[in-house]
């Protein structure tokens, strides 16, 4: 579950919660799949909110360094950022009993897309509208359809 706010004009976004329940079996050390869920779930809020792969109409890949391909950075990770395991979840087929950990967590960012679809909707007073990912400041900014002359008007 997360928590996100939403700048209607510029499109920053900063998510200020989020809390997990992982499930990964038994684990085999509770430290490691800790953290690898916490790397997965950044890795994927990079996904879903920086890292835009462009390219021209050649082919030939635009956003090829930092300066134009985006990555997530460490004011990207929430604010207040919650991971646990669930416990007493054997899994049979596992080897002792686990599952992984390292790359499953990473769909778990989609609840900050959620967040900021749920967020556009309520600037927007409707849920009718695209959110391509990635959910850039622009695109986000975009699908709020919100400018300062209608705020000051409000």
């Amino acid at each position: 579950m997360s928590e996100v706010e939403v700048d209607v004009l510029t499109g920053e976004t900063a998510c200020l919660r989020t809390d997990i329940l992982y499930d990964c079996g038994n684990s085999l050390n509770p430290a490691i799949d800790l953290g690898q869920a916490e790397g997965a779930f950044v890795t994927g809020l990079g996904f879903i909110l920086r890292e835009e792969v462009r390219r021209d109409a050649d082919g030939q890949l635009l956003t090829d360094g930092t300066w134009t391909y985006k990555p997530p950075l460490a004011s990207d990770i929430p604010h207040v950022l919650n991971v646990g395991l669930l416990h007493d979840a054997r899994f049979e087929k596992g080897i002792l009993s686990s599952k992984a950990s390292g790359e499953p967590p990473l769909v778990l960012a989609t609840s900050v897309l959620c967040a900021v679809r749920h967020a556009v909707a309520a600037a927007r007073g409707d849920a009718a509208f695209d959110l391509p990912t990635p959910c850039t400041v622009d695109v986000i900014q975009g699908a709020c359809a919100q400018s300062y002359a209608d705020l000051a008007s409000a």
